[in-house]
């Protein structure tokens, strides 16, 4: 198992995909970061993530738009932050989803096949980067990938025990 990030976020290999289903099933508590999941094409990327903290925390619209903007901030992508989901790059929308599903306070957020989400973009470092800007934010997170995608991690598929 190779550790990204903060070496916190160890990878969950699974050889296909009912085992990648039923390793979501068996972690009903986790926030989950997936292509399956779509943002709400009415809301800004600030209002996706805001909503997190109004509705879970009741927070009032200023403190949950205050808290959303910090952690874009955090990650370096406060630009995006008025932007709706159908102007969105991949990036920006990986992170939009990822910080909702920090602000959930799940106990462990899984991040669902970052190839599918993060598909034109070099994501081992992209994901490395994100983590570590996020530190203690992120709490306990796993990477759900396929062994064939090792090497993009800098593992040779045979190094992988699934």
């Amino acid at each position: 198992m190779k550790l990204v990030g903060t070496d916190r976020v160890p990878i969950r290999w699974v050889m296909d995909a009912p085992a990648r289903e039923a390793l979501i099933a068996a972690h009903p508590e986790a926030a989950l970061v997936a292509e399956s999941l779509p943002l709400r094409a009415n809301l800004s990327v600030m209002e996706n993530i805001a909503i997190v903290p109004r509705y879970r925390q009741d927070l009032d619209e200023d403190a949950a738009d205050a808290i959303a903007m910090a952690l874009l901030e955090r990650v370096g992508f406060a630009n995006c932050a008025h932007a709706r989901d159908p102007d969105l790059d991949r990036e920006e929308r990986f992170v939009a989803k990822l910080l909702q599903a920090v602000l959930m306070r799940a106990p462990l957020v899984l991040v669902d096949r970052p190839g599918l989400l993060l598909p034109d973009v070099a994501y081992p470092d992209f994901l490395d980067v994100t983590f570590t800007a996020l530190g203690d934010e992120l709490g306990a997170c796993w990477i759900i990938d396929y062994p064939w995608n090792a090497p993009l991690y800098g593992l040779p598929p045979s190094a992988i025990c699934a």
